[in-house]
């Protein structure tokens, strides 16, 4: 018996809408990487991309546990000498709260070519609205 390689003009893509609202922040994350790596398809392969599109809406309504909200913190540097900036959760969701999804799939991504390919099927969006109805999205219950 020979071990099934899926190839990338046989992949089958949908687009999957999740909502966040009422949602922990890192099991959001993981099933979202989950989907983007199509992990829940038969034809599942590691080394090609056979993940959905994943459109998130209510990026700013999921919640955290604990003390996040002050002791998270997310870091950059500009490589000039001074340029450490350090910003914590609260602040974060303030200014850019789709960051914050995106940063949390990204780190339960593969870093490399293929986790750089599959974090553009992501698709975030702060309200409940997404110019993506087009795409006729099927709705994807996120586990709590």
């Amino acid at each position: 018996m020979k071990t099934y390689h899926a190839k990338p003009e046989e992949v089958k893509r949908e687009w999957l809408l999740v909502d966040a609202q009422g949602k922990t922040l890192g099991r959001l994350a993981s099933q979202i990487a989950r989907l983007l790596t199509g992990k829940h398809k038969r034809i599942y392969s590691p080394g090609v991309d056979t993940g959905d599109f994943v459109i998130v809406v209510n990026a700013d309504k999921f919640v955290v546990t604990g003390n996040k909200m002050d002791e998270k913190f997310y870091t950059r540097h500009s490589q000039y000498p001074g340029g450490f900036r350090k910003t914590i959760l609260r602040e974060q969701l303030r200014v850019h709260p789709e960051i914050v999804i995106q940063k949390a799939v990204w780190g339960m991504l593969p870093h490399n070519r293929l986790g750089r390919q599959q974090l553009k099927k992501l698709k975030i969006y702060t309200t409940a609205t997404h110019p993506h109805a087009a795409q006729q999205p099927k709705v994807m219950e996120v586990k709590a």
